[in-house]
């Protein structure tokens, strides 16, 4: 038997909106420790891992491993059907093909419930090596977003380099330049709102705009990303999914034989 109770549904609808564009579908591993899904985009650019601890959720019972391999569409449909506030609790049996979704109105005066279909994905497990990485950048997720959005205007990339001065975000195409500087900067009130930079050495890497751009669709899950980057190792657009887990994102740097 699995059960696992959220009291905010709207956490594992942004987590979906965060994901869906990236993944057609996508297997929720299950397990005393929680939920986890790790899977590699359609065009296998980029790899979508998300961790959710056990002792986050409201209720959570899992008697044995379980898999549950499941359209995304179709269960962002079950989601759309909730209220902002509801509750949520996802019940599945051992060895079941069926998943239930079941959402309470917080006045508990509307229960509605959904049955689902599972699949069967055949969804290999990439091992995510350890990585000391040069540069580990904390900002706003916010502003990272914004950033990506408009360097996303000049060009199909965009060139992401750490110096101990700061970090600059630069983009180029037909229509000129754009770069974007950040300094560190600390603000102890709203620690949300400051940038730091953990340098062990410069790094400057090519990214493609289009799976930033997708990345950025988890903004509402924190206020705070975290950008670890070194040479030759992909990129990790980390959110953290406060009190519950994280929703990281790896992406593989553009090589420069690219353009020539």
């Amino acid at each position: 038997m699995f059960e696992a109770r959220l009291v905010n549904s709207s956490t594992f609808r942004k987590v979906l909106d965060a994901i869906k564009d990236l993944l057609n579908e996508a297997s929720f591993d299950c397990s005393e420790n929680g939920i986890q899904l790790q899977a590699m985009d359609s065009s296998h650019v980029s790899l979508v891992s998300l961790n959710l601890k056990s002792d986050g959720f409201d209720k959570f019972r899992c008697d044995r491993n379980l898999t549950m391999g499941m359209n995304l569409t179709s269960l962002g449909k079950v989601f759309k059907c909730s209220g902002a506030d509801d509750t949520v609790t996802m019940k599945a049996q051992d060895y079941a093909d069926t998943v239930t979704f079941m959402f309470e109105s917080k006045k508990q005066d509307k229960i509605s419930d959904y049955e689902m279909k599972l699949m069967n994905l055949d969804q290999e497990h990439l091992g995510i090596p350890d990585t000391e990485f040069s540069c580990i950048i904390k900002m706003p997720s916010i502003e990272f977003a914004r950033i990506i959005r408009d360097l996303s205007q000049f060009g199909e990339s965009i060139v992401i380099s750490c110096t101990k001065e700061g970090v600059k975000f630069s983009a180029q195409g037909d229509i000129g330049t754009g770069n974007v500087k950040l300094a560190q900067t600390h603000n102890f009130d709203k620690e949300e709102e400051s940038v730091t930079i953990d340098l062990q050495e410069p790094v400057a890497l090519t990214f493609a705009c289009q799976y930033l751009n997708s990345f950025t669709k988890a903004t509402p899950l924190s206020n705070q990303v975290k950008l670890s980057m070194c040479e030759n190792v992909p990129l990790v657009v980390e959110y953290q999914i406060p009190e519950l887990g994280h929703l990281r994102f790896y992406l593989a740097p553009k090589i420069e034989e690219d353009e020539n």
